[in-house]
Parts: C-alpha cells; structure tokens; sequence
C-alpha cells in the first residue's frame, strides 16, 4: 500500500463529505428564486441532508465493520454522484429534497467508512495521530473551497453547478479506491446484521434530528415537534434495550467502558453544540450586518479555515507528546477565550479587523480539539469495531451540531432582527458557545494523563 497516496484519497473524500454542506449553503437564495421554495420549506433544502446524515450514521458505521470499508466507500461515493446529478437536473422542489436526502444518505455511508480506513490503515501512536491530522486538515478546508465554490459557481454557471461539481470528484476517489486501497477481508465469520438495531437506532436519530431541526421554525411546544420528541425517546430507548439483550449488537454498549471512546463522544457532542455553529453566526454577521456578498463572505472564511487546518497539523504532532488530556484541554480553554475574543469584535459598526483576534485564536484551538477528539475516539478501539466506534462519535457531532444551533438560535433571538439589535444578538449567541466550550475543558479532564495502551493491537495494512 502506498500510504501518501491512500491518505490523499481518504483526505479528498473527507473534503467532499464537507465541501458539499459549505457549497449549497451559499446557492440557496439562488435555488429558492429558480424553484419557488417558500421561507418555510426552503431550509427542507439543507435540513433533508442532515436528517438523513444523523440517522444513518451509526448504521452506515456498523455495515462498514460487517460488509468492509473500501466496499461501503465506494457504494456511498456512488450514492453521493448520483444523488448529486439528480441535484443538478432537479426542476421541482420535491426532486432536489429527494436528492439531497439521499447525498445524506450518502454521506453517512462516507464518513465512518473513511474515518474507519484511516484508523485501521494507519498504526495508532504517531503514524494514526498524523493521517488524522491530514484528514482532519481536509475537512477544515471544505469550509473555505465550499464558501467561495460555491460562490464562484452559482454566479459563473447557475446553482445547479454546486451539485454538479461533486460528480466527477467522486468519480475519481471511486476509480482511486479500486487502486489504493486494499480489497476488504473475508467477513467476520459468525457475525450478522442486527436488524431491529439498525431500525431503531436510524429511527430514533432521524426523528430526533427532525424536531431539533423544525423546531425552531414550528414552536417547540408544536404537537408534531413534542411528537416527535416523545417518538424519537421511546425508538432510542427501545434501541438500548435491543441492543443489551443482542447476541452481535449494532452498537455494543461495552465499548462505552472504553474511557477514552466514552470522553470523546461527550468532547464530540460539546464541539458539534459549539464549534460547529459558529459559521452559521459568522455568516449572518457578515452579510447582514457588514453586508458582504457571497464571494466577499467566502473570503472571509478563508482565514478561519487556513487556522483550523494548521491547528489540526499541529493537533496531530502533538498528540503523541502531550497526550489527549493536555491536547483536549489546551484546544477547549483556548477555544472558549477565542470565542469570548470574537463575541467582543462583534458590533453593528464593526468591521472584519475587529472579529480578526478571536478568529485566530479560536480557529488554532478548534484544529486541535478537532484532531484530538477524533484520535481520542478511536484509541484502545479493536479494529473490528473501528467503524462503529466512528458510527457513534460521528452521530454524536450531528446530534450536537443539531441541537446546539436550535439553542443559540433561540437564545439569540435573531429572526426578525437587524441593525445592532441582530449584532446584539450573534454577540450573545457567541457568548453562550464560549460558555458551552467551556463544558469541554472539563470532559477534558476526565482523559487520563498518559495514554491507554490499545484493547487490541492494530497493524498496518500492506
């Protein structure tokens, strides 16, 4: 195997997984005015996307384990192409929400089968920390090349080209995999597909999912959001029970015993509550109230995002020297002061100099929380079961992502606001984040001071 070229290849699916969420968000004006979506069903645009990717994460983690990962990385990067040209050639509403359902879909198939190779192609210690490193770098990008594609593309060609876009990149990761990547193993004998896990697993998040998303836009005292709350608690809970009592469970609930992995979905969800919507904010920041348009907003995520990335390289040096605690710790303190900094740069008069300080320093500090929460979730991981481990730490960042920007959204109060009083309210909002990642430095202390020696030795492919 040569690794540089497989971790390039892992490293372009992880940036296609995020380039495609960046990308669209910038089209969506664009969209509405084409296929006449209305305010309240234009975010089914983004949201049919992420209900589809949080609810099948855990499964699409277990079916790499079970049917293998190079298998399961191509059948989700064919998913991601077709679904993306169905996007493109889309001329209703009811089409392009299919489509980007099944680029969910897709994505979560992608996501724990990629995040899995990594962790099993690459020896844990100094050769795992620094691909993860590499990955995580990839994914930190999306958040600049989408913003400014996305811009780019819908201005040359229309906003059907931000979906045609990811058809020949897929395409060209599916023909690398067949080259790269070694063939997937015989399977485990013995093993079998826990149905009625995998049901209510994807139920219950999907559901879940559903109502933190709507909530916002419906009430959260709306019978269909309290329904689905009340049905997405009894699908989990079923799920538990299922799984306690299964010979070969979707999810085994032992490898929750595995302090590592435990500590670093708890980080994972805290980051996905937190870091995962300061975008959002900045991006109302920007266009609302400093009035950049489309391209100048891509610009100025492109700082933010060079610093996540340096930050995860240097998250991935790091790791094996100071260890999770010290990494996890370092990135989380660092990230709340950066997101305080940046609160206090915001202002209806202010200007991008002024938000400058706290976007350095908090997007350094988020590259390594970033880099260590995902080494941290697959140390002392068997390699059989590094797909679901993924599974679980990748659901946990879409849980989190989902109801950590219903909270601040509502906290903010920023629907109907502008001027200094919409100002006023992304500040708060960033004041509240700063307080959540605050919650993470002390999960952080719960690592232990040098690193658990693995439950199963893992090897380097060849």
């Amino acid at each position: 195997m040569e690794h540089k070229k497989v971790l390039a290849l892992l490293a372009l699916a992880q940036l296609i997984t995020s380039l495609d969420y960046f990308i669209v968000i910038v089209a969506i004006p664009d969209i509405a005015a084409d296929l006449g979506f209305s305010p309240q069903s234009l975010q089914w645009v983004a949201s049919a996307y992420a209900v589809a990717y949080g609810g099948f994460l855990m499964l699409g983690g277990r079916a790499a384990d079970l049917f293998g990962r190079r298998r399961m990385f191509v059948l989700a990067l064919g998913l991601f192409a077709v679904s993306s040209l169905a996007g493109g050639l889309a001329t209703s509403q009811g089409l392009l929400v299919a489509a980007r359902a099944v680029q969910g879909l897709g994505g979560a198939l992608l996501f724990p089968a990629t995040l899995s190779l990594v962790n099993t192609l690459f020896e844990e210690g100094a050769p795992r920390n620094k691909a993860l490193g590499v990955w995580s770098g990839a994914g930190a990008s999306g958040l600049a090349l989408g913003s400014l594609l996305g811009g780019l593309l819908t201005g040359a060609w229309g906003w059907q080209a931000v979906f045609y876009v990811n058809v020949p990149l897929a395409v060209i990761a599916i023909a690398a995999a067949y080259a790269f990547i070694p063939a997937d193993e015989t399977g485990r004998r013995g093993r079998r597909f826990d149905l009625p896990g995998a049901v209510l697993a994807t139920g219950g998040i999907s559901v879940l999912a559903f109502a933190l998303i709507q909530g916002p836009e419906s009430g959260w005292g709306a019978p269909p959001i309290v329904a689905g709350f009340v049905l997405a608690a009894a699908l989990l809970a079923g799920f538990v029970l299922v799984e306690s009592r299964s010979a070969d469970p979707l999810m085994p609930l032992r490898m929750l015993a595995n302090r590592s992995l435990s500590s670093a979905v708890a980080v994972i969800l805290i980051f996905g509550a937190t870091f995962n919507a300061i975008p959002y904010f900045l991006t109302v920041y920007f266009q609302t109230v400093l009035g950049y348009g489309a391209i100048t907003s891509g610009l100025a995520f492109l700082v933010p995002a060079l610093l996540i990335a340096v930050g995860t390289q240097l998250g991935g040096r790091l790791a094996g020297r100071i260890g999770m605690r010290a990494l996890l710790l370092t990135g989380t303190t660092g990230g709340a002061l950066g997101t305080a900094v940046l609160a206090l740069g915001v202002s209806a008069g202010g200007s991008y100099w002024a938000v400058l300080p706290g976007i350095v320093i908090m997007g350094v500090s988020q590259g390594f929380t970033w880099t260590g929460m995902w080494i941290a979730s697959s140390t002392g991981v068997a390699a059989h079961q590094q797909g679901v481990a993924s599974g679980i730490a990748s659901t946990a960042l879409q849980v989190g992502a989902a109801l950590g920007l219903a909270v601040l959204v509502a906290a903010a109060g920023i629907g109907e606001a502008s001027g200094p009083a919409l100002a006023a309210g992304v500040r708060g909002a960033l004041f509240l984040a700063a307080g959540g990642v605050l919650l993470g430095a002390l999960v952080s202390l719960t690592f232990a001071r040098k690193r658990a020696a693995a439950v199963e030795p893992v090897l380097v492919a060849s």
